[in-house]
């Protein structure tokens, strides 16, 4: 193997080791959960998941289970918080 192309797999390997460096700003994905496939979508602010669970809620389990996956990837704003403040008083 070509010395320079060493250095650029030995880089690379390190990168990934340092998920802090990247930072995702929009993407869509399709998520296989137990029952059913969702479209799961964040661009810029807004995350979206076909589920019925966000229809209500705005959050759920697909996007928790992306933010332990994707941890330091997601920008602060697309932490999710699965019982928003404004729905936090509603007695359950």
């Amino acid at each position: 193997m070509h010395s320079s192309l060493i250095g650029k797999v030995e880089k690379a390997n390190r990168y990934s080791r340092e998920p802090d460096r990247v930072t995702f700003e929009s993407f869509a994905l399709t998520f296989r959960g137990d029952n059913d496939t969702h479209r799961v979508t964040l661009e810029g602010d807004s995350w979206g998941c076909t589920c019925h669970f966000f229809e209500s809620w705005h959050s759920c389990v697909h996007l928790l289970a992306l933010q332990k996956m994707l941890g330091p990837m997601l920008p602060e704003h697309a932490q999710v918080d699965l019982l928003p403040a404004e729905r936090s008083s509603i007695a359950v």
